[in-house]
């Protein structure tokens, strides 16, 4: 039967050589060996080692090290030894220092993995451990911004050339994949880009028809006098549905993947900006053959409405539109704050309002009114329906408009950053996508450092883990020592 392990029994000698001494353990840290005073340790009682000598079984004590020598009574760590000098140090003098060519990261986690807390760094060295962890801690933001920008954009250029790839095997293949190109890459030829331009136009010209046709110099009366569209505008619009329709359908006879053509954000935005005139014309239809079902005439003109959304469209020929849309996709969290924030500050700013004008002004004599001023008053729109009268009113209003800007300018900054990321990443695979040639196939995908594609991965794998570790409760703190 094996001996139980006792905190006595870590206290006999290391070996035959050193009986005298029962008071150390032996300590081996990569090869670097060293005996250690059980009375110095125990001046830090929540460290790594100090808590060795409180095991008793050695099931305990392989929690805290990494293997265990029974005949030798050594502890062995699968550490630095470069490092652990710095510990040996931290025991003898109570205090760490920081020598200025030792990586911060490197150390940091050393540190913490001893239990040894932060606060013991002497104040020689904290200024600049601290100053130079923050610009890490800094550069590992960036790293993993411009990470994500990498990855995705390899993602996306992988998609692009597999699709393209798809058109080898299909009837007419070349063919189908020059018109592809040409429709789905402004920039990709001369063509391509004159069919850009013409369908910006179209858009452009539609939009203007559907704000001009809502006007009264514009407007023409029937022999009832109800008022009917002018020639010249439903003229431009059959052309504009026309157009449209002719580019969807092109754009799906020549997709590389039928099935997941309506996938892809801008397809499905080419459907909805047209798919309102053709279900505004089969109302018609059953409203001059049913004419019980003529109240189905009110979808039809909130259909009309809906072609507004023909200004989406021009998302395809803008960098700019796609780089707002992917922003506003990766940014919920951020847009999720922005929102909590002005939920707060108008329900909080309500109520004041509420409490000092309730009895002097009629507009604020509610808290759901006091919420329409609240709301205009904190993204500083200020239309200046309602207005506070009293004093107190006038000095909630001026705390309201410069917390306003406070809430609203911070998380903005944040998704102005992805925005700028987003833009840059936009325009590197529009270069990359206008400068490839199909030709005579594709015989390779385009050269990536897949080298740096793949340490970006790692690092901000060890970023990721890092960050994790310190932002966890420390399970080695130092609260009794420091006391």
């Amino acid at each position: 039967m094996r001996p139980v392990m006792t905190g006595q029994a870590l206290r006999k000698p290391c070996s035959a050589a050193h009986m005298d001494d029962n008071a150390a353990i032996c300590i081996n840290v990569g090869g670097f060996k060293r005996r250690l005073q059980s009375n110095t340790l125990s001046r830090f009682p929540d460290t790594r080692l100090a808590r060795l000598l409180h095991c008793e079984t050695k099931e305990s004590i392989l929690e805290l090290c990494d293997d265990y020598d029974d005949a030798e009574k050594e502890f062995y760590f699968d550490r630095n030894p470069a490092l652990f000098p710095y510990v040996l140090n931290f025991y003898n003098t109570g205090r760490l220092h920081v020598m200025a060519e030792l990586c911060i990261f490197s150390f940091s986690q050393e540190i913490e993995y001893w239990g040894i807390n932060e606060l013991f760094i002497d104040s020689c060295c904290s200024s600049t451990y601290h100053d130079k962890k923050m610009d890490q801690e800094r550069k590992d933001w960036d790293d993993r911004s411009d990470e994500g920008s990498t990855t995705s954009s390899f993602d996306e250029l992988l998609e692009f050339y597999s699709d393209a790839t798809k058109f080898d095997k299909q009837f007419l293949g070349s063919t189908r994949r020059r018109v592809w190109l040409m429709l789905d890459n402004p920039g990709y030829s001369i063509a391509s880009r004159i069919i850009s331009i013409l369908s910006i136009l179209v858009v452009l010209g539609s939009i203007t028809s559907m704000c001009m046709n809502s006007m009264t110099e514009f407007s023409l009366l029937d022999s009832e006098g109800q008022l009917r569209e002018d020639p010249h505008f439903e003229t431009v619009e059959h052309f504009g549905i026309g157009w449209f329709t002719l580019e969807l359908v092109a754009r799906f006879m020549v997709a590389p993947d039928v099935l997941h053509f309506f996938e892809h954000p801008l397809n499905v935005i080419d459907l909805v900006s047209i798919l309102p005139f053709y279900l505004t014309l089969l109302i018609n239809l059953v409203i001059e053959s049913s004419p019980a079902l003529a109240n189905l005439g009110r979808v039809a003109q909130v259909l009309r409405l809906m072609r507004i959304f023909r200004i989406l469209k021009l998302a395809r020929h803008s960098t700019g539109l796609r780089s707002l849309g992917a922003t506003l996709k990766n940014s919920y969290k951020e847009v999720g704050l922005l929102l909590l924030y002005l939920a707060v500050g108008v329900s909080f700013f309500s109520v004041v309002a509420y409490t000092v004008e309730k009895e002097d002004n009629e507009d604020l004599s509610t808290i759901p009114a006091c919420w329409w001023w609240a709301t205009v008053s904190m993204t500083t729109v200020g239309y200046g329906d309602v207005v506070p009268f009293t004093i107190a009113g006038k000095l909630t209003a001026s705390a309201c408009i410069l917390a306003g800007i406070l809430v609203v300018v911070l998380p903005i900054t944040l998704i102005f950053n992805k925005f700028s990321l987003f833009y840059k990443r936009q325009k590197q695979l529009e270069i990359v996508m206008r400068s490839c040639d199909f030709n005579e196939g594709i015989k390779e995908v385009p050269s990536v450092n897949l080298r740096n594609y793949y340490a970006q991965k790692v690092k901000s794998l060890m970023v990721s883990l890092s960050n994790m570790s310190r932002s966890s409760p420390s399970e080695h703190s130092l609260n009794e020592s420091l006391r």
